[in-house]
């Protein structure tokens, strides 16, 4: 065997969501009289018109100021939100991103506020880059917001400077979790967190979804039959590994990253949210299997 690795791949789990959160999608209808391809067009266009555009960051967040909370305890409160950043600060995070490239939707967000002050949670904040150490997990992010207990979650940015999705990663269980489709989602998810609490996709995620990926009450894993060009890629591969691979994935599907310990080596390949993570074999288990004694 010598220099041979062993793979063993398989996919992440998905928490499937309940039922009742798929049943609005309007059913297929067949039209009596087929429309002629213009009129068709004329009709999906003067439709999209109507429909409401998709709130900038700013506007998101603009929208949840006037909202009141209340804590567990009956406090009311509200978003509290911290200055903008000044010219000087935008230029000086502009230097440390990737391709110097800060999208314009985002500066207009920072130089409006670059985070707020929400309870039950840290400072929320936009421009703490390079806080988060797991760099082999997350080589460019941004550290949105802490839970005091050692837990994150994070702002995945490419590598052409492309904020993405937010992911809750968490130490204790060692489990990544895909919370938000982008920050617009995030924001919303705190307005949500602070509407129905423990009923919210932020509280779910935090409690329950972790657990159940750690214990793989989600669901059994099953072999991943992607075919992925590690070898080409420079990498230097453990022997063993699993691929955990959450491309298009909904939220609340996770992985669980430390089950061979705190030194397991975990590698991100490419700018994709797909991740290597080392597979140890207890080496008793290895001694029985070869009939070899410690």
């Amino acid at each position: 065997m010598g220099q041979d690795k062993k793979y063993i791949i398989i996919a992440v789990s998905v928490l499937i969501a309940e039922s009742t959160a798929c049943n609005n999608f309007g059913a297929a209808r067949q039209e009596s009289a087929p429309q002629s391809a213009t009129t068709y067009i004329s009709a999906r266009y003067a439709q999209a018109k109507t429909r409401p555009t998709e709130m900038t960051l700013k506007q998101q967040l603009e929208s949840i100021l006037s909202n009141q909370y209340e804590s567990e305890d009956g406090d009311l409160f509200k978003v509290e939100l911290l200055v903008g950043m000044s010219e000087s600060e935008i230029e000086n995070l502009k230097s440390k991103l990737p391709k110097n490239n800060l999208p314009h939707e985002i500066e207009e967000l920072l130089r409006f506020s670059k985070g707020f002050e929400f309870l039950g949670l840290e400072e929320i904040r936009f421009d703490a880059y390079g806080h988060f150490g797991f760099e082999e997990m997350f080589p460019h992010s941004i550290q949105l917001a802490g839970d005091g207990f050692g837990n994150f979650w994070i702002l995945d940015i490419d590598s052409n400077g492309n904020w993405n999705s937010v992911y809750y990663v968490c130490h204790d269980p060692a489990v990544i979790v895909k919370h938000s489709e982008n920050l617009v989602e995030f924001i919303k998810h705190i307005d949500e967190f602070g509407q129905k609490g423990n009923q919210s996709n932020l509280d779910i995620i935090h409690e329950k979804t972790v657990m159940d990926i750690w214990s793989e009450k989600v669901g059994i894993m099953e072999k991943n039959e992607k075919d992925y060009d590690f070898e080409n890629r420079q990498v230097e591969l453990p022997k063993m590994f699993l691929v955990a691979d959450l491309t298009d994935k909904p939220i609340k599907t996770g992985f669980p990253w430390g089950k061979s310990g705190p030194k397991t080596k975990i590698i991100r390949p490419t700018d994709e949210p797909i991740w290597i993570v080392e597979k140890k074999v207890n080496q008793g288990f290895l001694s029985r299997l070869f009939g070899r004694k410690k």
